[in-house]
Order: C-alpha cells, then structure tokens, then sequence
C-alpha cells in the first residue's frame, strides 16, 4: 500500500517465533499467481536443515540493516526483506541502505519439506523481538516450521490493529534490483572451493581496506592480492561480506562469481555460500560508495526500439516457473532468442525478474512495489530529451564542434565510445551515456524507416562539456 512518495509496510500482525518453533512470517501488500493480495499466503512446511536456514534469514535481515558507506546515511532503509515463491522453492532478498549489497538466500526444493501452496512475491516483516528469538532458534538448532503468510490472516478485519511502517518510495531499490540482475547475467564462475579452504579465506580479510582487492583462484585455494589477475574477482570493502562469517560453520562451499572481461577496473563480485540444502550469496558494488543503483547496466536494452513492446508481451507468458527457459519463452512469443533476452532485461529494469547464478537463467518475480522506468533511468529520460528536441545527427564520420561525439562500435552499444565527461571517466564501466544512449536510439530509428546509417562511425549527440552524463 503507498501513497504519494511514500510505501507502506502493512501487517495484520507481528512475524513470531513460538516456543514449539513455528517461525511465522507475516507478509505485507504483494502478488500472486491470481492477482494482487494484501497478505499472501505462500508457504507452510518444516526446513529440512533448520539452524543454516534460521542464521540466513538472520544475515538477510542483517544487510537490509546495515549501511556500509557513511554518506548514505540519509537514504531511507527498506528493513523488510522480500520473498518470491517459484512454484517449489523460496528466495529471500534485500538491499543494503547504501544499496551496495545485495542479499539473497536459496531455498530449493529439497531445502523445504513440503510443497509451496501459492506463488508470488511479498515484504515479510522481520522485527527485533522475532530475530532475537530466531538466533536462539539457531542455537538451539531444533525443527522450525516456516509459515510465510497464514490462514488465520483472514480473521483480521480493517478495523484490526496492524504493524505498519512507511518509508520514501524507494526507486533506487527497484533500481538495484534491476541492476543486480543485469551484474549477475554477465558473470561467471571464477572459484569453487571447500569450506576449509572459505573459512581460512574469509577468516583472514583485513576489516577493511583503502583500495580494492582480489581474490585470485589458486589451485583449490584462494589467496588475496592488492592488484588485478587474470581470473580474479574484485573485493572492494572486504568488511561488506562480514553478514558470511555466521555462517561459516554450516558452509560446505564457497564459490566465487565476476563479470568476464572487467580488466583492471574495479568490478561487482559475488559470493556464494553452499549451506547444505540451502545456498545464500552475497554480491557487492565495485566500490564502497557506489551502489548498484547507478551501474546502467540494463540501459542498453530499455533503449533497444522494440524492447518496451516486447517487454510486454513477455511479461504476459511468464509464468511463475523456477527458472525461464530462454527458448521456449522465444517460441511461445515468436520472438527471436536475442528480441526475447532483450524484453527480460527490460522486465529486469522494474523487478520483475531477478537473475539465479546457479541455474543461469532468470526467474520470476513481482516487486510489491513499483516505479516508473524514465524515474529509476534518469539517463534514459535525458537520451530520449535529446531525441525528442532534435539534437542528435547521424554522420558518416568526423564531429561538429562544441558537441560531443559518439563513436560507434561494432559490438553493438557496449563497444560504443563518446567524448562527454561521463563517458570518459567510466570508460563504459557503468552503462552507457546519454548521448551513447540518444545516438543508437537514433540509429535503430533510422534502419527501421530504412534510412541510411552506417554500422561503425560516428554520431553527433548534443550535450556541453559541463554535463556529466
């Protein structure tokens, strides 16, 4: 429930944890496989391996609580994970307050001793007196019956008392779902080891650390080192992966993903822990102050001229399945593999599918919340300004003074370079720019009303010096 600038954490009651270990999950405003719901009922059923369960929903809160960059202070905080039910499995999410985290733990089906009643996503409230008794649940290490939702929901009538917290409209959380997603579909597995091998590994990071670091697979180990390697993952901030430490006793592996291709510039890393039945991952931003929110990583496809067309025809085939099939998607819409992963990245950019670094597929899920996409992009706003007021000409080569130049690659937009501040800080680390962004707006435009444009080249997009995107 939202009002204006505003959402709504609204509960009929407070998440519990009974003596008799019935962790019962209260759930907010979300959507299920029927519609909209005020208070999904999605799940009731024993853990099978209670106490590495228990300690990851305990860390999953934990960074939804934490803010690991002093001048994101100010941010509003989302403290209430979200839970998306895939027809057999459960995944719990959240964001840092600096949005320079992102948490997400796995149950599978084997991880969950019966089968999910509902799909759908959801807000679960995790209050203080509940995680308080779920790290003793933890120490305890008996059965937990989970409930997300619950029957007895139904008896609450609006003139009930409820848990509520309002917080601002977090745009830039439904950014950085977005934006996590689209890090997550470029990487790769760069290290597998065993948990002796994680708990020397992660039990040695300094605190912290000035500069970034890398952890460099070596044999069955991993060692650190101050400069990049061939094969290495990035570790800005290794003090952003202390929510892991807890759960190094349950760990049976550590495996390590990064984008391919990052070269010597600072890059997102993610960090997979194997609990057994369950799995939880923690994946950080390439820098301490720098959160997901403005990584663009998803601006490429949003600018694309048939992607929001697209988007919404794929929207309507999804399903609530654990994991999209690209192909079949493809041949259920009757669109291309490359127009189909294009409409998922685009339904990426608003939350509405998430990326699962196992499986290497996306899967489905809705946002409680929602945003506008111009809002979440401003750069996509601006690109399309300067289209809409004509300030962009397509050339055969060469530049016009006092205009930034956009140099057209030939691997597409990610090849593309521009003369603009931004363009020349980033080196397009961090998406494109807007005059990147209006140019192949511009050129799709144009090759769809048959125009004359070239592959490779260049093209003018208006902009002066002074503006950094």
């Amino acid at each position: 429930m939202s009002e204006s600038g505003t959402v709504a954490y609204r509960y009929a009651m407070p998440s519990t944890l009974s003596p008799e270990g019935v962790l019962s999950l209260a759930t907010s405003g979300g959507v299920t496989e029927v519609g909209p719901a005020a208070h999904p009922y999605f799940f009731t059923g024993f853990l099978g391996e209670p106490g590495p369960a228990a300690q990851a929903l305990l860390a999953c809160a934990g960074v939804a609580r934490a803010r690991y960059h002093i001048a994101s202070s100010a941010l509003a905080t989302l403290l209430d994970p979200v839970v998306t039910c895939n027809t057999d499995r459960l995944r719990f999410e959240s964001f840092s307050g600096c949005c320079g985290v992102h948490a997400r733990l796995d149950l599978p089906p084997d991880a969950l001793e019966a089968v999910p009643l509902a799909s759908g996503t959801t807000n679960v409230d995790f209050n203080p007196p509940m995680r308080a008794a779920l790290a003793g649940a933890v120490a305890t290490a008996g059965q937990l019956l989970l409930k997300v939702g619950g029957e007895e929901v139904s008896a609450v009538t609006e003139s009930a008392a409820v848990t509520e917290r309002k917080v601002k409209l977090p745009a830039r959380w439904v950014k950085g779902f977005g934006e996590v997603s689209a890090v997550h579909a470029r990487m790769r597995l760069v290290a597998d080891v065993s948990a002796p091998e994680a708990q020397r590994f992660l039990a040695a990071l300094p605190r912290t650390a000035r500069n970034p670091l890398w952890a460099v697979p070596a044999g069955r180990t991993l060692s650190l080192a101050a400069s990049p390697r061939p094969g290495a993952a990035c570790l800005t901030g290794p003090e952003r992966l202390a929510e892991l430490r807890p759960l190094l006793r349950f760990t049976k592996r550590l495996r390590v993903y990064a984008p391919a291709g990052s070269g010597n510039l600072p890059a997102p890393s993610a960090w997979e822990l194997t609990l057994g039945k369950a799995r939880f991952t923690l994946t950080i931003s390439p820098e301490k102050y720098r959160g997901f929110t403005g990584e663009g990583g998803l601006l490429s496809a949003l600018a694309t001229g048939t992607a929001a067309e697209d988007a919404d025809l794929i929207g309507l085939l999804l399903g609530w399945d654990p994991v999209i099939s690209l192909p079949a998607l493809s041949a259920s819409s009757g669109l291309s593999l490359e127009r189909t992963a294009t409409a998922l990245a685009t339904l990426a950019s608003s939350g509405r599918v998430g990326y699962d670094l196992v499986d290497g597929a996306y899967f489905h899920r809705e946002l409680p919340l929602g945003a506008e996409v111009t809002k979440v992009h401003p750069r996509l706003a601006d690109a399309r300004s300067l289209v809409d007021t004509r300030q962009v000409t397509l050339t055969e080569g060469g530049a016009v003074s006092g205009e930034h130049r956009v140099t057209f690659g030939t691997g597409g937009m990610s090849g593309d370079a521009c003369t603009c501040p931004w363009w020349g800080k980033h080196q397009g680390t961090r998406g494109p720019c807007k005059h990147v962004l209006a140019a192949r707006i511009v050129w799709d435009a144009s090759a769809v009303s048959g125009g004359t444009a070239v592959s490779a080249g260049t093209a003018v997009s208006g902009g002066t010096a002074g503006d950094p995107r």
